[in-house]
């Protein structure tokens, strides 16, 4: 699997509202999946956001390792899967990242103002790409 950087097609892609799928691990060790947000930040790394409830945050504190597959919307054969570790956590103050977030994905800011959220940001160690977005094809 490459390292970052990524190259641009893959970055066009990650700037894209596609559908997502994150994993993260349980105390076990079991993977689990569950549909998300993301949001391309131009440092290189990938903005996720979740309700302070939510498992998957008692997961990413517990074992920062994650994976998130972006499948392109207008052909789910292309798709582009990076791994790598939540580098930040951090309170939503305000609720501006999931509001980024909601704006990026359905142009309004998110519904929901009463949840406490919070931000994850994924540093990419490294990925896979596959259909028009696969290495050396």
């Amino acid at each position: 699997m490459p390292r970052p950087p990524l190259p641009e097609e893959a970055v066009a892609v990650l700037r894209k509202p596609n559908p997502a799928v994150i994993t993260t691990l349980r105390p076990d060790g079991q993977p689990v999946s569950t549909a998300t947000w993301y949001l391309w930040e131009d440092q290189g790394r990938v903005l996720v956001n979740m309700d302070e409830s939510r498992r998957r945050l008692a997961h990413l504190r517990r074992d920062p390792r994650v994976s998130l597959t972006v499948l392109d919307e207008g052909n789910w054969y292309t798709h582009l899967s990076v791994l790598g570790r939540v580098a930040e956590l951090r309170d939503d103050q305000g609720l501006a990242d999931i509001d980024r977030l909601a704006r990026h994905y359905t142009g309004r800011r998110y519904p929901d103002r009463k949840s406490p959220r919070v931000s994850a940001w994924i540093e990419i160690e490294r990925w896979h790409g596959w259909g028009a977005l696969k290495p050396g094809g």
